[in-house]
């Protein structure tokens, strides 16, 4: 898959778990190095439960979402929680494709890589930058 199939059905989750994972993959060292315990996860849509929690009224309105404490945060006390998780959401990321012709690859890095920048603590502009390092 070349990330923008114009013809047959759209992409199911391991198609885009395996765009995520390729754009993980792209990462600088430094960066990888400290996502080994995030799961990721690729999930049809958001729960009403978290579209509620973030004020969010329609489930394709969501593309992704990172649960867990930013690196920086977290502390030896954190021992028993959930592990970080990455949410990718496919209705919304195919919504999003469908809508913006932005290549099916570019679309999912981008999301991907927005997620794992809340787990580093980045700012808008610093996972803008890691999104063009792991770029083509």
């Amino acid at each position: 898959m070349n990330g923008q199939d114009a013809y047959g059905p759209p992409p199911q989750a391991d198609a885009i778990e395996g765009l995520a994972r390729d754009a993980i993959a792209r990462l600088p060292a430094a960066f990888a190095a400290h996502l080994g315990d995030v799961v990721l996860l690729v999930e049809e849509e958001a729960d009403a439960e978290t579209l509620a929690d973030l004020g969010i009224d329609h489930p394709l309105d969501l593309t992704g979402l990172y649960h867990g404490r930013p690196i920086g945060e977290k502390s030896s006390t954190d021992s028993g929680t959930l592990p970080d998780r990455i949410h990718l959401y496919r209705q919304a990321i195919l919504a999003e494709w469908v809508e913006t012709g932005v290549r099916l690859d570019d679309l999912v890095r981008h999301v991907t890589i927005h997620e794992i920048g809340h787990h580093f603590g980045l700012s808008d502009d610093d996972m803008h930058a890691l999104e063009d390092a792991v770029a083509d």
